[in-house]
């Protein structure tokens, strides 16, 4: 019987890739990163915070995120959306998740490409 752990490891590793396709797509409209977290979370990608704040500013500095502070509000809060770069960027993941799909669903049914 395999591990918790085991399974656990791997469960986070197929993860890891999807959450900046999943966070890509969220942020089609602007939103901050603790809305973030519960939508992703919602959406069935749990995301540790000290994990998702470090993507979004890798995100941001690649050019595929723009930002803007909100100073509006009692407390400030920076907003993220998908920069023209990135829904370009999320096209290609899109596109390539979907080969990596129908390569699998071949492999699981024996099917032959």
């Amino acid at each position: 019987m395999v591990s918790d752990d085991i399974l656990r490891i791997h469960l986070q590793e197929l993860r890891r890739g999807t959450v900046v396709v999943a966070s890509l797509v969220a942020l089609r409209q602007p939103g901050y990163g603790y809305a973030l977290l519960q939508r992703l979370a919602d959406h069935g990608f749990p995301v540790d915070a000290n994990t998702l704040y470090p993507l979004l500013r890798r995100l941001e500095e690649q050019g595929l995120l723009t930002s803007e502070w909100n100073t509006e509000e009692r407390r400030p809060r920076k907003f993220y959306q998908t920069s023209d770069d990135g829904e370009t960027v999320l096209r290609l993941l899109l596109t390539d998740l979907s080969a990596v799909q129908k390569s699998l669903t071949g492999l699981t049914e024996g099917v032959d490409r």
